[in-house]
């Protein structure tokens, strides 16, 4: 009973939030750059587009 108490005081829900948010924003990050790197083509690419 007294674990849940315990367990809310440790982190704050903001805490909770913001670090879910985090993860989810990473995750979608990597699987966008591991299935093709969509960033650098919508923006002219810094690497390819000089040379």
């Amino acid at each position: 009973m007294t674990d849940s108490r315990s367990d809310d005081e440790k982190l704050p829900r903001w805490v909770k939030i913001s670090g879910i948010i985090t993860i989810v924003f990473i995750l979608v990050f990597v699987v966008v750059h591991l299935a093709g790197g969509g960033f650098d083509h919508d923006h002219g690419g810094h690497m390819g587009s000089d040379h």
